[in-house]
C-alpha cells in the first residue's frame, strides 16, 4: 500500500517566504512530507520545469448574491467554484448579506443553502451588515464570530448597503471587543449621488460617466474618514478595491503612523482603465464597477502600491452579470442611465494569471511576493491561516502548478464563469496555472475539470491575528 495518497515531484516549490526544490507527499488531504526522494504514491504528478504554490485564496468575490434592483448575479457557489479551481484557486469567501430588517442568522442560514451541495473548493463566507440593530450587534454578531463568522463588509456608499459613521463605530466597537477583521468600501454616497444627479441633468448618461461620477477625491475622503474612525475604536480595518493614488496616500500614511490599516486592489485597477469604460455604443457598461478604473497614472499608482507593501491582499472582487441579459447589465436597456447598470465585472479565473504575468513574470514582483498577496496574507487576515495559505506540513494540500512560461490569450470562450463576457479579452499573459490540487485532490488538469462539485467543505475561520482583542489595562 502506498505511503501517500498524491506525490507532487520536481517542482520548484515557492510561499511567501521561501522557494525552493522540493517534493510534497499528501496523506488524507493534508501536506504530510515535503523532502527529496519521498517514497511513491497511489498517484503521482512531475512538475519537472514547473512552479508548486499554495492554492489561491480569493477573499473578495461575489456568488449568487442577492440584489435590490431586480438583477440576477450569473455565478452561483458551482460555475463560481469551478472557474475559481480553473484559474488556481482552492478557496473562495464570498458574502452573506443582510438585507435592512433581517437577522444576520438568517442572513447566513440562506447563503448556506444557496452554497450546498455546489462548490467545487472550500469557501468561508464573511458578513455584509447593514443594518446594525442593537439584536445583531449585541447578540447576533457576538455568537456568529465565535461560531467562525470574523470578518464582516460595511458600505459608506449605496443607498441600500451604507452606514452612517455613527452605525460605523458601533460596528468597529464591536470588532473590537470580539475580534473581527471589518472590511470597508470606502466611497462618499453624498459626493456620489450628487454628482450623478448633475450628470444626468446634463444628459451625460452613457457607461462612460460612470468614473465622472465616482471621482477619486470620493474614494479619497471616504478612505480618510475610514481611517479616522477605525483611529478612534483602536481597530484594525480592511479598505477593499482601492483604486488610485489618492486613497493610496491616505492609506499609506495611515500605515506611517503605525494604525492597523490594511488594504486590497483587484486586477480592473492594474490591467484596464476608464478608457474601457468609454468604448463604443453600450460596450463600455462591461466594465462598470465601483469604484471605478480610472486613469493610466492612477494605474501606475496601484501598481506602486502593489510592489511596496501598501496592499497586503489582491483580490477579484468577482461581481458577475452577463452583457446581453436584461437581468444583468442590461438591466434598465441600453438608453439607460449608468446609474442603472449592475455594478461589477468577472474575474475569479483570471485573476491569478494576470497578476502572475502583469506582476511576476514582468518583473515587477517576486514570486514570493505574488503568494503572500494571492494565498498567504488572506489566509492570516481572514483566520485561515496556516490550514490555508501555505505549503507546510499539517496543512491542507491546497497546491497548484504553474507553467510559468505557458503563453494563453485570455478569450471568455475558454473560461469557466456563466458570464457571457470577460474584460480581459484578447489580453496574452505568461504563466498559467495547469494543474489545481484541492485537499490533495486534483480539481482541475490543463484546463479541464476532473472534480465533481459538492466536495467543497465550509470553514468557519479563527479570529485573525491582527484582530485579536486588545487586553484592556487594569
Amino acid at each position: 500500500m502506498a505511503k501517500y495518497d498524491l506525490v507532487i515531484r520536481n517542482g520548484r516549490v515557492a510561499t511567501a517566504a521561501d522557494t525552493f526544490d522540493c517534493d510534497i507527499g499528501i496523506r488524507a488531504e493534508r501536506i504530510v512530507a515535503l523532502g527529496q526522494q519521498l517514497e511513491p504514491g497511489r498517484e503521482e504528478i512531475d512538475a519537472s520545469g514547473k512552479l508548486v504554490l499554495p492554492g489561491g485564496i480569493d477573499a473578495h468575490c461575489h456568488l449568487d448574491q442577492s440584489t435590490s434592483d431586480g438583477s440576477v448575479m450569473a455565478d452561483d457557489f458551482e460555475s463560481g467554484t469551478r472557474s475559481a479551481a480553473c484559474g488556481g484557486t482552492t478557496t473562495v469567501i464570498p458574502f452573506a448579506a443582510q438585507t435592512k430588517g433581517q437577522s444576520l442568522r438568517d442572513a447566513v442560514e440562506d447563503y448556506h443553502q444557496r452554497a450546498q451541495g455546489k462548490a467545487l473548493i472550500d469557501y468561508a463566507f464573511h458578513l455584509i451588515i447593514t443594518d446594525p440593530s442593537e439584536s445583531v450587534l449585541y447578540q447576533e454578531l457576538p455568537l456568529l464570530i465565535k461560531e467562525g463568522y470574523t470578518s464582516f463588509k460595511i458600505y459608506m456608499t449605496y443607498d441600500d448597503l451604507k452606514l452612517n459613521d455613527r452605525q460605523i463605530l458601533d460596528v468597529l466597537a464591536i470588532a473590537r471587543r470580539e475580534g473581527g477583521m471589518t472590511m470597508i468600501h470606502a466611497e462618499n454616497a453624498d459626493c456620489i449621488n450628487w454628482l450623478t444627479e448633475r450628470l444626468e441633468a446634463a444628459g451625460q448618461t452613457a457607461p462612460r460617466f460612470h468614473a465622472a461620477s465616482h471621482p477619486a477625491l470620493a474614494e479619497r475622503e471616504a478612505t480618510h474618514r475610514a481611517v479616522t474612525l477605525a483611529e478612534l475604536i483602536d481597530v484594525p480595518i480592511l479598505i477593499v478595491h482601492v483604486s488610485g493614488a489618492e486613497a493610496v496616500e491616505q492609506i499609506r500614511w495611515a500605515q506611517g503612523r503605525g494604525l492597523r490599516i490594511y488594504a486590497e486592489t483587484c486586477p480592473q485597477y492594474l490591467f484596464l482603465t476608464a478608457d474601457d469604460l468609454a468604448a463604443p455604443g453600450f460596450e463600455g457598461a462591461k466594465c462598470i464597477c465601483s469604484p471605478p478604473p480610472r486613469d493610466a497614472n492612477n494605474q501606475q499608482a496601484i501598481w506602486d502600491a502593489l510592489e511596496n507593501g501598501v496592499f497586503q491582499v489582491f483580490s477579484s472582487d468577482h461581481a458577475p452579470f452577463r452583457f446581453n441579459d436584461p437581468q444583468g447589465k442590461k438591466l434598465g436597456g441600453e438608453q439607460a442611465s449608468f446609474r442603472y447598470v449592475p455594478n461589477g465585472i468577472p474575474g475569479l479565473e483570471t485573476r491569478l494569471p494576470l497578476l502572475f504575468s502583469g506582476g511576476v513574470n514582468d518583473g515587477r514582483i517576486d514570486v514570493n511576493r505574488f503568494v503572500a498577496l494571492t494565498a498567504t496574507n488572506p489566509a492570516k487576515m481572514y483566520g485561515l491561516y496556516p490550514r490555508k495559505g501555505t505549503i507546510a506540513i499539517g496543512s491542507d494540500a491546497d497546491l497548484v502548478i504553474w507553467d510559468p512560461n505557458q503563453l494563453q490569450t485570455i478569450r471568455n470562450t475558454q473560461l469557466h464563469h456563466n458570464v457571457d463576457y470577460t474584460p480581459y479579452e484578447g489580453i496574452e499573459v505568461r504563466g498559467w496555472p495547469v494543474v489545481t490540487v484541492s485537499r490533495g485532490v486534483i480539481v482541475q488538469r490543463a484546463g479541464e475539470l476532473v472534480a465533481a462539485a459538492g466536495r467543497g467543505q465550509f470553514l468557519p475561520c479563527a479570529i485573525p491575528d491582527p484582530a485579536r482583542p486588545k487586553q484592556h489595562k487594569p
